[in-house]
């Protein structure tokens, strides 16, 4: 296994109302991302990824849909801007050799079956340090709305991939389902409250998802097929996973949620204890007999292709 980590810009700075990025960090890793595994397992088996499959994933974060696909057999690139700590964790589950970044003047080598590469910039960053662009799958694990459109935003950095993409390969757009079908948008929306005291966290309240997934909550019926139609993309085809959220505690659930950034804009507002006794409160519901809190959600994926 000969794996690549390209750093090609600086991480941003972090607000000083956020717990500590790396402690937030291992907790998306140890508590909150294994409940996305249902949609990134249903999308790979789909697409039949695996040896012969060169994978490009965007907002790659800490590489755990990355790590299935290399699983596989794929070769698997990831790409993510600004956010270090993610990318450093990514680089334990990926490099395990400790790779180190290759020389600027060293030639681009191609992952091979099961390999990876990591690059901190854009999907042109990643296509310049491996040299051949043309990869068979494109993902973006996350939703696409408005908030989404700024320079670093997954609709951005999906513009900026199609090229990348060989013609007719599978570029995947993935989001929440329907509101009435995810248990989560009620926490999201009652802990959201500090940050919109006007609105009170109600529907139109922008609220950011996991980590390499910005987006509003709720995603528009159609709004895949519109990003993807913006980007040039051809819908092929859509599916429906369940993804549950699923916790020990409580104490283990407003961990998972708070490492999500969705509630970043409440910690922006007001100090993080009032922020944890609103996500408390809001989590009562969903807290078992068994002291365990479920929450079930459907996810939404859109195949589209390149023309």
């Amino acid at each position: 296994m000969t794996p690549t980590l390209v750093r090609q810009q600086p991480s941003h700075a972090v607000s000083p109302h956020r717990t500590a990025p790396p402690a937030r960090a291992r907790d998306w890793v140890e508590i909150q991302e294994r409940m996305l595994v249902p949609l990134y397992e249903a999308v790979y088996e789909r697409l039949g990824v695996g040896a012969g499959t060169r994978l490009l994933g965007l907002g790659c974060g800490s590489g755990l849909a990355l790590l299935l696909a290399a699983s596989r057999g794929a070769a698997v690139t990831g790409v993510d801007t600004g956010r270090a700590e993610l990318l450093a964790l990514a680089r334990e589950r990926l490099l395990p050799g400790g790779a180190r970044d290759p020389h600027p003047g060293a030639p681009a080598r191609e992952p091979g079956p099961g390999c990876a590469r990591l690059v901190d910039g854009t999907p042109g960053d990643a296509a310049a340090a491996s040299g051949r662009p043309g990869y068979d799958v494109v993902t973006v694990f996350g939703p696409l709305g408005p908030s989404a459109d700024g320079a670093d935003g997954p609709a951005r950095r999906l513009e900026e991939a199609v090229p990348l993409t060989e013609h007719g390969g599978a570029v995947v757009l993935a989001g929440w389902g329907p509101a009435e079908r995810c248990a989560t948008v009620s926490v999201l929306r009652m802990a959201a409250k500090p940050a919109d005291p006007v609105r009170g966290g109600g529907a139109d309240t922008g609220v950011a998802a996991p980590p390499g997934t910005e987006g509003r909550w709720p995603a528009g019926r159609d709004e895949l097929e519109e990003a993807a139609r913006r980007a040039g993309l051809r819908p092929d085809g859509s599916g429906r996973v369940a993804c549950p959220f699923g916790y020990a505690d409580t104490g283990s659930a407003v961990r998972g949620l708070l490492s999500t950034g969705a509630f970043d804009p409440a910690l922006a507002v007001t100090d993080e204890e009032q922020v944890k006794k609103e996500l408390t409160e809001a989590l009562h519901p969903h807290v078992r007999q068994d002291g365990t809190v479920w929450m079930p959600n459907v996810f939404r994926y859109l195949v589209a292709r390149r023309g």
